[in-house]
């Protein structure tokens, strides 16, 4: 599908993409994609494995050709005019790819030179320091833990004050104190004016973080939404019932709607287009369930992502 993109003429958008289509011989990784992103949003951009996301983001870096379509990082054409284009983009990669005969400070150091940054130096201080690197500036790249290197990696995206920076599943492997940690610091990047864009398959971090959420599969785009219209498609999605007894037993006709079933308590997917709550509750009396309570539960967006995600490969979650 194609997002309508509302046009703005005060402000041009942090990334443009236009029809952006690419093909590796018989497989299509990415068909005919449009959209935009605000400049200043935090937003998520999910689908499954295969989906199409890494293509996506090595073509918003420069690092592939498309065969068809247009991308701008704030209105740089990442083919025509490359250079500002990169300087306006900081990329964290998904894979920890780095020089292991580098010292952290050497590493942040390389790439500023790469960007043609000199005097450098009091930025890549605060970077070490936000990120917890002080103590490491000095230390090989490769005697650091693997989450020590996702911490250099954002360093490196950062090192020349990109305006756009795109998080590949940044939180990967990383225990719990460094995610917390540099979520706090890409929250204050945020906060200062950065527009971030997430990709994570934890997608509990896209429903706290993020204002607007795209979702592809298969190379497409299913839907462009705000976070809280998608979650609202989830509304009074599941039933709880409560029975008096243990339930042994479910009408024939509702066991694909089990999402669980313990002791005397089942939850059940509710087709708001095909039946009502009164409906199932009289089938259930019908089957000898004795119900005691009964409760409307709302789905996360992990269960609307399996079921969007399902539904495009013909399978109703």
């Amino acid at each position: 599908m194609t997002q309508e993109i509302p046009a703005n003429a005060e402000q041009q958008p942090a990334i443009s993409l236009r029809g952006v289509t690419k093909r590796y011989g018989e497989l299509q990784a990415l068909s005919e994609v449009s959209f935009d992103i605000r400049q200043g949003e935090f937003f998520g951009l999910l689908g499954p494995n295969g989906a199409g996301k890494s293509t996506l983001i090595s073509a918003l870096a420069g690092l592939i050709r498309v065969n068809s379509g247009r991308i701008s990082i704030l209105g740089a054409d990442v083919q025509k005019d490359y250079r500002r284009a990169r300087m306006n983009l900081g990329v964290v990669p998904q894979e920890i790819v780095m020089d292991p005969f580098f010292t952290v400070r050497e590493t942040l150091e390389f790439q500023s030179g790469y960007f043609g940054l000199r005097n450098n130096v009091q930025w890549i201080d605060e970077l070490l320091e936000q990120l917890g690197l002080s103590d490491k500036a000095d230390s090989n790249m490769r005697k650091l833990s693997g989450g020590m290197k996702r911490r250099v990696l954002i360093a490196q995206a950062l090192v020349h004050k990109p305006k756009v920076l795109v998080l590949d599943e940044p939180t990967a492997g990383v225990d719990v104190e460094l995610r917390q940690s540099m979520w706090r610091f890409v929250r204050r990047l945020h906060k200062e004016g950065h527009t971030i864009v997430l990709t994570t398959h934890y997608l509990e971090e896209a429903e706290e973080l993020c204002d607007r959420i795209a979702i592809i599969d298969k190379g497409k785009l299913l839907t462009l939404e705000t976070k809280q219209d998608l979650l609202a498609r989830g509304l009074g999605s599941k039933l709880l019932v409560r029975a008096s007894h243990p339930i042994e037993t479910i009408p024939p006709e509702y066991h694909d709607r089990v999402s669980r079933l313990a002791g005397n308590e089942v939850e059940l997917t509710i087709h708001r287009d095909s039946d009502s709550i009164m409906q199932i509750l009289d089938r259930l009396r019908a089957a000898s369930i004795s119900i005691e309570y009964v409760s409307v539960l709302n789905d996360s967006l992990e269960d609307i992502f399996i079921r969007m995600t399902g539904e495009q490969s013909g399978v109703r979650a």
